[in-house]
């Protein structure tokens, strides 16, 4: 399976380093020297890792044959994806892979269909699921420990414990207000 690892940035001085915006959890893992990444568009790669820094908060890295500034500013804009093994899981217990949580079926505790996950969005603050309802429409649902209480690979399933209005109707929760 090919995941989108990292995209290049701007270069970085004149001897070929390049800034990346870093697309994974495990860079060390993914971004290390001697790594070959295949690119999109293709026709700038696949490109090996030569050397590897952070500088001021930033990954800066560089690839073998690209020795100067005009070639590393020719990268810019391009993303480098890694050859991951779809069973591969991450180190700790209760982490897990976007696509493995793509397409899982969330349930509520009682077994009430919520929708499908069809995206996840990272944010600073928290990843949130991006569901789909049966009905067409999303729904919005935080990825944190007290909402998502169970994530079963095998079941295909994330089961969710929701406070209440995350996934109420509109008109259930309208209905509820008007009621003294």
């Amino acid at each position: 399976m090919q995941l989108v690892v990292a995209r290049i940035g701007r270069a970085h001085g004149i001897k070929g380093e390049v800034t990346v915006e870093v697309r994974t959890d495990e860079p060390e893992l993914r971004l290390g020297p001697g790594a070959v990444l295949t690119t999109d568009p293709a026709g700038a790669g696949p490109l090996t890792i030569e050397t590897g820094r952070v500088h001021s908060g930033r990954l800066l890295l560089r690839f073998e044959g690209v020795s100067d500034r005009s070639a590393a500013e020719a990268l810019r804009n391009t993303l480098l994806i890694a050859e991951i093994d779809p069973e591969e899981l991450p180190e700790g217990e209760d982490e897990y892979y976007d696509h493995q949580l793509m397409d899982l079926d969330v349930v509520t505790a009682d077994g009430t269909e919520v929708g499908r996950i069809t995206e996840i969005s990272h944010l600073p603050s928290q990843d949130l699921f991006i569901v789909e309802r049966p009905d067409g429409s999303e729904v919005l649902i935080p990825f944190v420990e007290e909402i998502v209480t169970e994530i079963d690979l095998e079941e295909q399933k994330a089961v969710i414990n929701p406070p209440p209005g995350l996934i109420d109707d509109r008109a259930e929760i309208a209905s509820s207000r008007e009621e003294p």
